[in-house]
């Protein structure tokens, strides 16, 4: 049984104490841990906790403060959330509140590079495949930078110097602070429309790397990437490299260096006109005068001199190669005449009606076709056929005597 005196407090009302108390008694702190239990809602709020060898703080970092991080946390980094303690009623827990969050050890630029580098580098943005080739001659050349800095000035008297004739146009942009990278990429953007931009360059003047920040925010990285154009990148700053550099089609260490190599030199360019022209007028001298000393040499030639004399000796040389033409032609035919004319004799020869002609004749059955060469074969009152040289006789036999062998 509770006293009257003792006080009794709903969980409401205890909770709303130690809230009043807690959140009354800290001021903006800073607390450092390890974080884990990462979480990026897709709210836009991130969740987290950070930790050491003894206890762990929910941080809670609301969308509002967590879109100007500069950085990604990741579990396991040590990092410093500043920030205020509240209570979470609902929960009967405490966090911190952080509003910013920087990492320990290294820098939060250098972290943030770091991982868009990872971030971009995984999609290809880097890929040396992608980079475009600069134009030999432009005609004109979009300069996305401040208007008031030293790197346009630089751009200027180094273009002036090696050629006035490549136009420049110039689109004033914003290089430092927050929005920078935005009219950056606007002016990139805006030189992308353009058919008459030949190639751009972006850049500005040496700085920290706070300074130079706007080259390596992810917006204008990518708006560098998908340029039509190919873009120079012109940062003055020779150590440090940007993001920006890298997705470019070439970096130059300066402005002024970057206007020496899109520019093109007309003075060189003449120069290497008039050594060209006069190459070819020192070849085409040599080619007339190889012509004309060939062409001497022919009109020398004595068939040019008397050139009925060479109609002559051609007209000899065809009259005995006719000759030679008609002598093999005859020898040629003339063999197979006579071996021709000689096989006819030897085939008549043997010809059976060769035989015929010299009174002989051919005898057979009247009723078949095969010679009768014995009186064996013959009988009286038989049918025969005789074949002469020049026609046919039938006769019938009436006696038949064989011939009686001699001793």
């Amino acid at each position: 049984m509770h006293s009257m005196d003792e006080k009794i407090y709903t969980v409401t009302a205890i909770t709303r104490l130690i809230k009043h108390t807690l959140e009354e008694s800290f001021d903006t702190l800073w607390v450092e841990g390890e974080v884990s239990n990462y979480v990026h809602h897709s709210s836009g709020h991130r969740y987290l906790t950070l930790k050491d060898e003894n206890a762990a703080l929910r941080v809670t970092v609301w969308r509002s403060a967590g879109q100007y991080l500069k950085f990604e946390p990741e579990n396991g980094m040590k990092i410093r959330a500043c920030g205020d303690i509240s209570v979470y009623e609902k929960g009967g827990s405490y966090q911190l509140n952080a509003r910013k969050l920087t990492p320990v050890g290294v820098g939060e630029l250098e972290v943030a590079f770091r991982q868009l580098y990872e971030k971009l580098d995984k999609e290809g943005l880097f890929d040396p495949s992608r980079k475009k080739p600069l134009p030999d001659f432009p005609a004109t050349v979009g300069i996305v930078t401040s208007p008031t800095g030293a790197a346009i000035r630089d751009i200027i008297t180094v273009a002036r110097r090696r050629n006035d004739a490549v136009k420049l146009i110039i689109y004033p942009a914003q290089v430092q602070g927050d929005g920078a990278e935005l009219t950056i990429k606007a002016g990139i953007e805006y030189f992308n429309t353009r058919d008459d931009v030949d190639v751009i360059i972006t850049g500005r003047g040496g700085g920290s790397l706070e300074d130079l920040w706007a080259f390596n925010e992810e917006v204008l990285v990518r708006a560098i990437a998908a340029s039509h154009k190919p873009i120079v990148s012109a940062i003055g700053h020779e150590i440090d490299t940007t993001l920006s550099d890298l997705a470019a089609d070439l970096r130059a260490p300066t402005p002024s260096a970057a206007a020496e190599l899109v520019i093109w030199n007309k003075n060189e360019f003449l120069r290497d006109i008039a050594d060209r022209v006069e190459r070819a007028g020192y070849a085409l001298g040599q080619t007339v005068a190889s012509g004309r000393e060939r062409l001497r040499r022919l009109v020398d030639r004595p068939v040019y001199r008397r050139p009925e004399t060479l109609v002559r000796e051609r007209e000899q040389t065809l009259d005995t190669l006719l000759r030679v033409f008609e002598s093999a032609g005859k020898n040629s035919l003339e063999k197979p005449k006579n071996a021709l004319s000689l096989a006819v004799s030897r085939l008549e020869s043997l010809s059976p009606l060769a035989i015929l002609k010299r009174g002989y004749a051919v005898i057979r059955d009247a009723g078949g076709d095969m010679p009768i060469k014995t009186v064996d074969d013959l009988r009286a009152g038989q049918e025969i056929e005789s074949i002469l040289a020049d026609g046919f006789a039938t006769a019938i036999i009436t006696d038949v005597t064989k011939r009686v062998k001699s001793i």
